[in-house]
């Protein structure tokens, strides 16, 4: 373990210059007349985003406001993890650390981390705060590369070692979505009691041997094999061959944005095929940036080969037994089975069915999102 350094986001402009030239010489190609979104990302939306790239986009606005979060870097077992750490109002804040995902990043709690940390500001109460940190898985964006691939329980780890040893936290909650939900899901099992408490966006872990019995979970364990097989093709090829895709991806800053993007349509709560009616073009080229600049979507890849290597189910028998929080938006990609089900890898104390939002809740409903945070960790202050 290192003492942490304090980092500031500096992307130089020739890294910039290249990638706004690659796009602005990308040789566009054809789509199915019929095609939408039904074949992948689509072709006018594309082509609408990249010119808003070349033309208006400014990294350096979106590069100042996450600054505006303190960034460090801590040295973990040989990797450099990168993490935002913005301390709470109040006198007694709870430590909670939000992991992301794929195809996320940090960038996803740009509109959390203020309110969760200073809720006094934002129409809250000072009670309720955090202390707010927020890393870079490894691989991804500003944390070090490693030189093989770790999946998340791996990953946990690390991220229990930065609260632990690094921050000197001797108890906190943790929060995910996506590969943050499977993170956080083995920090409560493998890191209690320092991990106290979780809280989840998406389903992380599967009961070791427990199969679905009642018709409830009949029908949704077959409605979620109804779904991967339409939107399970990344996870096939990221998770067997990952390093293939990167040549061609991390050549072409269209294709990595074409990739990204198209599961950013797929996994929200969006109004028809609108993805501007949730996301804004600056919101989604900030995240994609960050890939580029870092130059990190092949290793941001591997995650998924650590994770097939690694098990998924938790032993038979056992579940999370620190009190687990469930925020179920109805429009994700992994569907979270009955609570009857869950509750045979989690000891569910919350459960709420939320209104609208889909698979980046942090990004698409903030307000939600934080509420139900706040919710739960106010019965276990």
């Amino acid at each position: 373990m290192t003492t942490p350094i304090s980092f500031t986001i500096d992307i130089p402009d020739t890294t910039l210059d290249r990638i706004r030239r690659r796009v602005a010489d990308y040789d566009w190609h054809e789509m199915p007349d019929d095609g939408g979104w039904g074949y992948g990302a689509n072709l006018d939306y594309m082509r609408d985003l990249c010119a808003y790239w070349v033309e208006a986009y400014d990294w350096r606005a979106h590069e100042a406001a996450m600054n505006a979060w303190p960034h460090f870097i801590a040295r973990i077992n040989g990797l450099d993890i990168h993490y935002i750490h913005e301390r709470g109002s109040g006198p007694n804040p709870v430590p909670l650390i939000i992991s992301h995902g794929w195809p996320g990043s940090v960038w996803e709690f740009q509109d959390i981390i203020g309110p969760l940390a200073h809720p006094e500001r934002h129409g809250g109460n000072a009670a309720d705060a955090f202390d707010v940190i927020v890393p870079s898985l490894p691989g991804y964006g500003f944390s070090s590369k490693p030189a093989r691939p770790i999946g998340p329980r791996k990953t946990a780890a690390y991220f229990a070692a930065l609260m632990n040893q690094v921050l000197g936290y001797d108890g906190y909650m943790a929060q995910g979505g996506d590969w943050g939900s499977v993170i956080t899901s083995w920090l409560g099992f493998d890191h209690a009691p320092a991990c106290q408490a979780i809280h989840l966006n998406m389903n992380g872990l599967r009961p070791g041997g427990a199969r679905p019995e009642t018709d409830a979970e009949i029908a949704w364990a077959r409605r979620s094999r109804e779904i991967f097989a339409v939107e399970g093709g990344y996870f096939r090829l990221q998770s067997t061959k990952p390093q293939t895709l990167s040549y061609a991806l991390m050549d072409s800053p269209v294709g990595i944005a074409a990739w990204i993007i198209e599961k950013f349509h797929g996994w929200s709560d969006i109004d028809g095929d609108d993805l501007q009616s949730v996301y804004a073009m600056d919101r989604l080229l900030t995240n994609v940036m960050i890939y580029l600049v870092t130059r990190t979507f092949n290793t941001s890849t591997w995650m998924y080969y650590g994770y097939r290597h690694e098990s998924n189910a938790l032993p038979p028998g056992e579940r999370v037994e620190v009190p687990v929080g469930i925020a179920r938006f109805p429009k994700d990609l992994i569907l979270w089975p009955p609570r009857s089900h869950a509750e045979k890898a989690y000891n569910v104390t919350r459960w709420t069915e939320m209104p609208r939002g889909g698979h980046f809740a942090a990004m698409e409903q903030p307000e939600l999102l934080v509420d139900d945070i706040r919710a739960f960790a106010r019965g276990l202050r």
